[in-house]
């Protein structure tokens, strides 16, 4: 009910839960206010008094991504000492992110972003840009001082996470991003000491 007394910013969570929970569908129609406002049972007019637009809301979604991502991966590389270790824990979190949050998949892929908004694709690419710079830092770490090799090879780590995710969402949530990662990036950082 629109009149029940709430904590503060329980409504947004549940705007943004739900929006979450609507693009986790395998085969999601394009999001609207209205579709969104009547799934949590509320009016637009509602919604927009916790956000200002549906950019907005995407926004908090990326927000949400940004934050436990770059948490994670902080505990990563506190917990673990060995760089080449941590490579490996941040690619397998981020596939398994992914697994368990599957609308936000097709946020970081940009698919629920085509017809939003261009400075939410712009967003999406920075988080990309910052994964690509922790992965650069650990592999540096991990004795390849130079930018001529480690750079090329964060990349290409992140074009195959990338890649798994849209093989993830593009199926509908039934192929799994994680699969043989083990197998993968031992094979991928053969290649690059060989």
């Amino acid at each position: 009910m629109e009149g029940e007394a709430r904590k503060p910013g329980e409504r947004r969570l549940q705007i943004l839960q739900t929006l979450a929970a609507m693009l986790q569908e395998p085969q999601p129609e394009k999001i609207t206010t209205a579709a969104l406002a009547a799934r949590i049972g509320v009016s637009e007019a509602a919604l927009y008094r916790h956000f200002a637009s549906k950019a907005q809301m995407y926004e908090g979604l990326i927000e949400f991504i940004e934050q436990t991502l770059f948490g994670l991966f902080a505990r990563i590389t506190a917990e673990t000492s060995e760089p080449a270790a941590q490579v490996e824990a941040i690619l397998a979190m981020l596939l398994n992110f992914a697994a368990k949050n599957p609308g936000m998949t097709r946020v970081l892929i940009g698919e629920a972003l085509v017809h939003e908004n261009a400075r939410l694709q712009k967003r999406i690419n920075q988080l990309h840009d910052r994964i690509e710079a922790q992965l650069r830092q650990c592999l540096r770490l991990a004795g390849e001082p130079t930018a001529e090799v480690s750079a090329p090879l964060a990349n290409l780590l992140v074009c195959m996470v990338v890649g798994r995710w849209h093989q993830f969402a593009k199926s509908g949530f039934t192929r799994a991003p994680g699969g043989d990662i083990e197998w993968l990036l031992a094979r991928l950082l053969a290649a690059q000491s060989a």
